[in-house]
């Protein structure tokens, strides 16, 4: 019984493994060929693994992703808006938005893959979908801080929905600025909206 019960404690983590090796080579694939270009042989190749084993695992592509995207997501989370909540005004846009343009600095490769290959690979939808719900959470935050008036609320809503995408940050890096001065634009963007938003910190 002790032997029986070691075999079949070596084989449950000898599938593990074999896991993680199959996510880990679909994460580096996707960061560099981009979804639409992996394939399952070519995950099997970089996990050394039969491509038999990965559909053993992974019956089919929708199971393959929402496993890449956890092990990929738990090690490049999205800045979360406890980060900043000691802040207000337009304070708080440029520490939420440094902290997101830093994130999408570190994690540019991976994003422009992926946005490039959205409309190609069905299996991304629902992960983008919940990326792009996790970005209007964060422009609503942003909105409730700034406390605009009913005039302009549209206007601001409009200014942060543009300012926390991935696109708006890549390209206004591109152009040559860095994180905190796209931060301290989009700022100088919402005071062009009104005078009367919050702009600095409450006392």
């Amino acid at each position: 019984m002790t032997k029986r019960r070691y075999t079949l404690g070596q084989r449950a983590a000898t599938q593990g493994e074999t896991r993680r090796r199959i996510i880990e080579a679909t994460v580096y694939l996707h960061g560099t060929l981009g979804p639409r270009d992996t394939t399952i042989s070519g995950v099997a190749e970089r996990a050394q693994v039969q491509r038999l084993t990965v559909y053993r695992h992974f019956p089919d592509e929708d199971a393959l992703f929402k496993a890449c995207t956890a092990h990929w997501f738990a090690a490049n989370p999205i800045p979360e808006p406890s980060t900043w909540a000691k802040e207000s005004g337009c304070a708080r846009v440029l520490r939420a938005l440094s902290q997101l343009y830093g994130y999408y600095r570190r994690t540019e490769q991976m994003w422009t893959l992926t946005f490039r290959d959205e409309s190609d690979v069905p299996a991304l939808a629902d992960p983008m979908r919940r990326v792009r719900n996790f970005l209007d959470a964060i422009r609503d935050d942003l909105v409730e801080h700034l406390v605009p008036d009913a005039s302009t609320i549209a206007r601001v809503r409009a200014t942060l929905g543009c300012a926390v995408q991935f696109q708006t940050w890549q390209s206004l890096a591109r152009q040559g600025q860095d994180d905190p001065e796209i931060a301290e634009l989009v700022c100088g963007w919402l005071r062009g909206t009104s005078a009367s938003l919050p702009l600095h910190p409450r006392p």
